[in-house]
């Protein structure tokens, strides 16, 4: 088994593959773990990011209020299938201690790096781009400077510095609901200044389920075989766009070079709470779990903007399917 630098997660969620299943990914068989109506003030919550939290779970989670607005959620879990959610808005607070509320924010990830947790999602900022903010404890959310200008979504960064630097992957974008997209890399010195932009993948290729756009999904899992990243990929039907999944597996040193990538997609729509919902035909991976002693991973992701599922799949299974189903361009 590749070797995973991650900790160890004894409780991690986890299903055994089914008897006779072939792919690598597999669906658990209680999905949705959230459904409709989850909280009083939210219709839908779906897009959310997990992380391991005092022997249990801690989570942000995008909620669709009522209103049609997303906001973020904070929610806590002892097994990562079994969700209580705050049914108020995480309130952030700036370096001064000053209350801040976006107009509106969605699809968060959440990482932890050097004993903080740090989150990104897409916030307001005269238009769509990326928000960053921290919390040590998930009860009180410090907010930080905005990484990017408009427009830019998908903001991800990864769980440790490179070459003494932050990285965060991003999906550059326009004002409207994106019809293109390509993956890039920023670094950092201090999480404030941002440069040395890079292209890392782009939409196409091969695989038509990803030739309308892309963009990176969980904090990318390090291996000793490089950088494991699960993204989203697009294509544009007669009925509208199509959300599936893919991996690629990035250098370690030097992330913005991609070594290998799925010719096929992992995960796409296929059970009712995928196919059908507010957006049909979505799979949205936001968060994954990794223990390391085990290699088992459990994914989170959206479904049909409307629910929560999960899927679990092991590294060396993974990788090694990337080696042998691979594209590089």
């Amino acid at each position: 088994m590749p070797k995973i630098i991650s900790q160890s997660i004894p409780n991690i969620p986890w299903q055994d593959k089914p008897q006779g299943y072939r792919d690598v990914i597999w669906r658990f068989n209680q999905n949705p773990i959230i459904d409709w109506n989850p909280i009083p003030c939210a219709a839908r919550l779906f897009n959310s990011a997990v992380v391991p939290f005092q022997g249990g779970f801690a989570g942000v989670f995008r909620a669709d209020h009522k209103n049609g607005r997303p906001h973020l959620h904070k929610g806590t879990s002892e097994d990562g299938m079994h969700w209580t959610i705050d049914p108020d808005p995480i309130q952030w607070v700036n370096k001064n201690g000053q209350s801040w509320q976006p107009d509106y924010a969605y699809d968060p990830r959440v990482v932890q790096i050097e004993g903080k947790f740090y989150i990104t999602w897409c916030t307001d900022n005269h238009g769509a781009t990326i928000g960053l903010g921290e919390t040590e404890d998930f009860k009180i959310f410090i907010l930080l400077d905005n990484p990017f200008l408009p427009f830019n979504r998908n903001g991800v960064l990864f769980p440790r510095k490179v070459n003494n630097k932050y990285l965060l992957l991003s999906r550059p974008s326009d004002s409207g609901h994106t019809p293109f997209g390509d993956i890039f890399i920023s670094e950092s010195p201090d999480l404030v200044h941002w440069g040395k932009h890079s292209f890392v993948m782009g939409k196409g290729g091969d695989g038509w389920w990803q030739g309308t756009k892309i963009g990176p999904g969980p904090v990318p899992i390090e291996t000793e075989e490089g950088w494991l990243l699960f993204y989203h990929g697009v294509s544009n039907t007669c009925n509208g766009f199509v959300y599936s999944m893919g991996a690629a597996l990035l250098d370690l040193e030097n992330p913005a070079k991609v070594l290998y990538r799925t010719r096929d997609y992992l995960l796409t729509p296929e059970k009712d709470y995928e196919t059908t919902g507010f957006v049909p035909n979505v799979i949205f991976p936001c968060a994954a779990l990794v223990d390391d002693q085990t290699g088992r991973i459990a994914i989170y992701y959206g479904a049909a903007d409307t629910y929560t599922g999960l899927a679990f799949g092991k590294i060396d299974e993974i990788i090694g399917y990337l080696k042998k189903n691979f594209e590089v361009f």
